[in-house]
């Protein structure tokens, strides 16, 4: 791509005509991209806090981690802290995301800033630092809310299985929660997808506060804990083992592009899928016969059979391809509030299979575009100001298929393609505790994108993200952008101006004379 710049939102938007009607207020926040802060090789953590009461939640319902950390901390130093810092391993640390800081008595405010810290890459620890919207004063707690997933944590045990067998996971952690700080008291929950737990790591009675020892069992949940006076940086590395007969759905790459069509009125969206089954592999060649046999009686199996797309209500036209040409099963159902995509790949994804496929779909664009005040901007480098109608498009950053084992999604690729002639493009993700977690970006390009009867290429609006999960489908993002009327005009007036060249190039050569001999006997 050509000229690419980087493009950030920088002031708030009027968005009164989002909602079509009366006056309406939008909290939204700039979305920078995922930074790293670069400090001395001997960087570690000041003890300036304390954790006075810790509780950390582990949910391995899915096919991948989700952690939630509730901390109650407090400032220990004479001065006023505002830098709060999150230890990970470094083998861990590039496989986490969603990574969200609010301050549990008041969630609904905005979240914290997160950056990741980078000074030593050769160290065994990594830290994200959390920047605290107000210094807490010494002897000050505040209470935070820390909530993050982390892909591709889990090892398949035994790691062959045959077609119809229990498939069973693996996952390590530390039984006390890893911090940069002395904590006071603190207890882990782990939470299971059923009881089927067959190996785990005990822990003495002696380093429980209750005398009881660890895990303490509670159906499908574990509990470690309580436990008082933890050191910083102390590990108690524990195991466990539990039966998790789904499929492990991994996405190694999905590119998304979003193409908006004024004058069709249409919203065109494709995505392209790398898709891969990190379960048990089979111990046997796959027996097609016994698959057919189960399907009767449609037993639990680690193989993905089905994959649903939930869409909007306008969405329209679907397909689906994949390398070999379209795939015939595949059923969509839609009404006037949503509709549902069913997509059956060609054979079953079992540990270790992978699959490439395509699927698309219409919507209409009056859905998801408004258009707001016109404005008066430069259009030229001489400075020479017009008046320009303003567009804000209003599009789900990530969609895909809502599985109940859940989708992770290793890299994602997101284009927008605006119309021909599209300027002052600024890009912005919905704030706030409803509008879903973050998303990771690493890169935000602008280009340009030539296809059909384009002169000077469409406007593309490119943003990568790393570490999503099919939770964060519900991120909106807000791309607004100004289009002159003479962009809207250049399409029909190149077309109309080609068709008078054909024309008055046939008129042309139809007068020439090209018969042979004198004229005029």
């Amino acid at each position: 791509m050509k000229g690419l710049t980087r493009v950030m939102l920088s002031a708030t938007l009027f968005l009164c005509t989002l909602a079509g009607l009366g006056a309406c207020n939008f909290n939204l926040t700039e979305q920078p991209l995922s930074s790293r802060i670069i400090l001395d090789a001997t960087f570690k953590p000041a003890p300036v806090f304390k954790n006075v009461n810790l509780l950390r939640s582990i949910n391995l319902e899915k096919g991948f981690v989700r952690e939630s950390i509730n901390v109650q901390i407090e400032n220990i130093h004479s001065k006023a802290q505002d830098e709060y810092y999150v230890p990970f391993s470094a083998g861990v640390v590039d496989r986490v995301g969603g990574l969200e800081v609010r301050d549990r008595k008041d969630p609904d405010k905005a979240g914290f800033e997160v950056a990741l810290v980078e000074f030593d890459s050769f160290s065994p620890t990594q830290f994200y630092r959390i920047r605290l919207p107000e210094a807490l004063k010494p002897n000050d707690q505040q209470t935070l809310s820390i909530s993050y997933w982390i892909l591709s944590a889990f090892e398949p045990l035994p790691a062959a299985i045959e077609q119809l067998q229990k498939q069973y996971l693996a996952y390590q952690f530390s039984a006390y929660t890893p911090s940069a700080y002395a904590t006071s008291k603190q207890k882990t929950k782990v939470k299971f997808l059923n009881a089927d737990i067959p190996d785990f790591t005990t822990l003495p009675a002696k380093n429980n506060d209750e005398g009881k020892q660890d895990p303490q069992r509670q159906g499908s949940t574990f509990v470690y804990g309580p436990y008082s006076n933890i050191p910083p940086g102390v590990d108690e590395p524990v195991r466990v083992r539990y039966e998790f007969t789904k499929p492990v759905n991994h996405v190694s790459v999905l590119e998304r592009d979003l193409e908006v069509s004024h004058w069709g009125g249409n919203l065109a969206t494709e995505e392209r899928y790398q898709l891969v089954n990190n379960g048990a592999r089979l111990s046997k060649n796959f027996n097609r016969a016994a698959w057919a046999t189960a399907a009767f009686y449609n037993p639990t199996t680690s193989a993905l059979r089905e994959l649903r797309f939930p869409l909007h209500g306008s969405a329209s036209d679907p397909y689906y391809t994949d390398d070999i040409g379209n795939v015939s099963t595949s059923r969509f159902r839609s009404n006037i509030r949503e509709a549902t995509l069913e997509l059956k790949p060609r054979y079953p994804l079992f540990g270790g299979w992978r699959y490439k496929f395509r699927v698309g779909w219409n919507a209409n664009l009056k859905k998801y575009l408004r258009r707001i005040e016109k404005s008066t901007a430069p259009t030229s480098s001489a400075g020479t100001n017009a008046p320009t109608d303003g567009y804000i498009l209003k599009v789900p950053f990530l969609e895909g298929p809502r599985q109940p084992e859940g989708v992770e999604y290793e890299k994602v690729i997101v284009r927008v393609t605006l119309p021909e002639g599209a300027t002052n493009v600024r890009y912005q993700f919905a704030a706030g505790a409803a509008a879903g977690r973050p998303v990771s970006l690493v890169a935000v390009e602008m280009g340009l994108h030539k296809t059909f009867l384009d002169t000077l290429g469409r406007t593309t609006l490119t943003m990568v993200a790393v570490n999503l999960v099919d939770d964060a489908s519900g991120k909106d993002i807000y791309v607004t952008y100004s289009l002159p009327l003479s962009a809207v005009l250049r399409k029909p007036l190149t077309i109309v101006t080609g068709l008078l060249a054909v024309f008055v190039m046939a008129w042309f050569v139809g007068k020439i004379d090209t018969s042979i001999g004198r004229g005029g006997r």
